[in-house]
């Protein structure tokens, strides 16, 4: 279920008799839009937080399993869980679409469902970082890959980071 529906059916009896009021239903449904993306921004934080402590609690097992021809690769597995975290920690403080009176850009019902849509998408990311995060645990089960499959989450949280830098782009009407 999409999170704006979520919100739309959470609206009790008053706040369906205000939404009447001339004026107010527009300003309550900007407040609705920017609200689901809001929810949708922090299940995206979570599912990816998610695969970030995954590689945390991966170094803790080299060390903890004493696992040195594999401790070289500590510097990478921090790089990789620096740009996945630095990830999260993106979408969790993004903007809402919000716009001041005076500002220059006028944030619109129609960029407020385009940037609800981009966050949505952002959630089909998580495949390919799950799969990069499980085939770390792998090559450190082996003890084979490690390398490779580290350099594959620094990647793949590179691209995802370059997508997210272009969700400005939505709000301003140039993506």
């Amino acid at each position: 279920m999409d999170m704006r529906d979520k919100i739309e059916e959470s609206l009790g009896g008053i706040e369906n008799l205000a939404r009447k009021i001339p004026g107010y239903s527009g300003y309550k449904e900007k407040e609705m839009r920017r609200e689901a993306d809001r929810l949708l921004r922090d299940k995206i934080a979570g599912v990816f937080g998610t695969q970030v402590q995954r590689l945390v609690e991966m170094q803790g097992q080299l060390v903890s399993e004493g696992k040195i021809e594999l401790l070289e690769h500590a510097t990478a597995m921090d790089d990789a869980v620096r740009r996945l975290q630095t990830f999260v920690d993106r979408v969790k403080r993004a903007a809402q679409g919000y716009a001041g009176f005076f500002d220059a850009v006028k944030v619109k019902e129609e960029q407020l469902d385009a940037l609800y849509e981009f966050d949505n998408s952002l959630l089909g990311q998580i495949v390919s970082v799950t799969s990069a995060v499980d085939d770390v645990q792998a090559a450190i089960d082996s003890g084979e890959e490690l390398p490779t499959t580290i350099a594959t989450v620094k990647r793949v949280a590179g691209e995802v980071n370059h997508l997210f830098s272009q969700r400005d782009d939505v709000i301003t009407g140039w993506a």
